[in-house]
């Protein structure tokens, strides 16, 4: 048998990705106990680059928040967002008028198209204990014919994600069929709804001290296994330690041997899309000259306006969570 991985990779952030992927976050922070606006106390705040805390060296950042952590109003442009929150909660908004609270295994899919703004805030619910987060999110590329498809938001709630329970492995399937497993569809316009681009995306934890074979694909994807917590792991002869990217040969059995502690993985896999990538921060396009026009259509629309009362918008601290469609249907869970 071959060696199906390809290519090692420290993970760096954001991580690296493959077409029709262009980026990957982890998010893992230790937020304290929250005050009465959902933020950190006042006093904690001492000495962060406040706008842009991004310290690695601490157990939880403010990111672009000034007193609730998160990413206040931003525009998107000519992709799609993965949002994968496993513990904690995210407060959306957008430019659209949805809105959403989800978390505590929820993923929110949105297509960004034409254009959207939106903010993402790590509200601080508990005032009495920590509220620690842990948050994906994966930047999904639209092919040329559907860089200006209409935005849309949806919510795959976490009691209705597929989960695989296996002897040695529990896997998260967000999209993409695990073997007879079929996902929640995804977004109407994305890469991922024709099945035949085969985009799975998978978060698997394997037990300590196990064996676990990860499927093979049907076809010639690009296919990268982040493994971002744990001990060291074995694939064959190959030692791979944790915060390690690796690059999988798609047509074979990946068999993999984990170490002292229970192995934390996410799959990334699908057909690339094989076009051009012109990229300016939250926009992504084929040709720079896209780049500048919808830039410019950004200046003088700002994709909608922003019909929420601060950038930094989060929904009242005893809502449950919700979601808020731009047609007004309202979607409330416990």
């Amino acid at each position: 048998m071959n060696n199906p991985v390809l290519q090692t990779f420290p993970l760096s952030t954001p991580w690296q990705t493959l077409d029709p992927f262009l980026f990957s976050v982890y998010h893992l922070d230790h937020f304290p106990k929250g005050n009465s606006e959902m933020g950190p106390d006042v006093s904690l705040l001492k000495g962060r680059n406040l706008g842009s805390d991004f310290d690695p060296s601490q157990k939880w950042r403010m990111y672009h928040g000034q007193t609730i952590p998160g990413f206040p109003s931003h525009p998107h442009c000519g992709f799609e967002t993965i949002t994968i929150v496993n513990r904690g909660f995210c407060d959306h908004s957008d430019s659209l008028g949805a809105a959403g609270r989800f978390g505590q295994g929820d993923v929110q899919w949105m297509t960004a198209g034409r254009g959207v703004q939106h903010s993402e805030m790590f509200p601080l619910l508990q005032d009495h204990e920590e509220n620690t987060l842990e948050l994906f999110q994966i930047w999904l590329n639209l092919p040329k014919a559907g860089k200006f498809v209409d935005p849309h938001f949806k919510m795959l709630w976490n009691e209705d994600i597929p989960m695989v329970e296996e002897e040695n492995a529990r896997i998260k399937v967000v999209t993409g069929t695990y073997k007879n497993v079929a996902p929640i569809d995804p977004a109407p316009d994305s890469w991922a709804a024709n099945t035949e681009n085969e985009v799975a995306v998978w978060n698997i934890h394997t037990k300590a001290n196990s064996e676990y074979v990860l499927p093979k694909a049907n076809s010639a994807v690009n296919r990268v296994l982040y493994f971002y917590q744990g001990s060291e792991i074995h694939i064959g002869d190959k030692k791979i330690n944790p915060n390690f990217g690796i690059v999988l040969d798609p047509t074979e059995e990946v068999t993999i041997q984990t170490g002292s502690e229970t192995a934390h993985f996410m799959l990334l896999q699908g057909k690339p899309i094989g076009e051009p990538v012109a990229k300016y921060g939250p926009f992504v396009m084929n040709t720079q000259a896209e780049i500048q026009k919808v830039m410019e259509e950004y200046r003088l629309t700002q994709f909608g306006g922003w019909p929420w009362p601060h950038p930094d918008n989060v929904h009242d601290k005893d809502k449950s969570r919700f979601a808020l469609y731009p047609d007004g249907k309202l979607v409330e869970k416990k």
